[in-house]
């Protein structure tokens, strides 16, 4: 227990650094931009990666951090897309703990396939199936049971495919992007 709430201060002391504030920046443009790329297959099931963002800054930044990042991307995402219907705060709600749930799993944790698959799959569960098919069917008064089988398919078919594109981005992003940051730190420092 207190190596978890050491990890949620070391997320929380992240925003100090002036760099992280501007690194989730731009991941949130890079975010808001694949949201546009979002195809909706009816009312209830949405396939898109605009959620890759999210899960990138829940890596580096951890717990607190993304889920103040998730809770505000996904307001600025409702102004900014051009997707009509209406804002519904259980969606925000669903942002902010997928992002506590992705920093607690990734956060200064080594990344392993396995890992991301676990921690993908209690996001799909908990969040994807649980609270946005509940929030779903308080919007659209549609029955529980009714919006689930299609709803737990599409999850079901995207669980492997989201990981696997996760850990690839992930794996290029420790290789690509931090050398890069240690190495601006580090002349910055000097």
């Amino acid at each position: 227990m207190k190596k978890f709430g050491r990890m949620f201060m070391d997320s929380f002391n992240e925003f100090k650094e002036v760099r992280n504030v501007v690194m989730c920046g731009l991941f949130a443009a890079i975010a808001i931009v694949l949201g546009y790329y979002t195809v909706m297959l009816g009312p209830y099931v949405k396939l898109g990666f605009s959620g890759i963002p999210n899960q990138v800054v829940a890596a580096m930044f951890g717990p607190v951090i993304a889920g103040i990042f998730g809770g505000a991307l996904d307001i600025l995402k409702f102004f900014t897309s051009n997707q009509s219907g209406p804002f519904f705060p259980g969606f925000t709600f669903n942002a902010i703990l997928g992002g506590v749930i992705y920093g607690s799993f990734f956060y200064k944790k080594k990344l392993t396939i396995l890992r991301v698959l676990a921690t993908h799959l209690v996001v799909v569960v908990v969040i994807n199936l649980g609270f946005t098919t509940y929030w779903l069917t308080v919007m659209y008064g549609k029955s529980f049971f009714v919006i689930l089988p299609l709803r737990a398919l599409t999850n079901l078919i995207m669980w492997p495919i989201d990981s696997l594109i996760l850990f690839t981005i992930m794996k290029a992003m420790n290789s690509a992007v931090k050398p890069y940051l240690v190495r601006t730190i580090t002349k910055i420092k000097s």
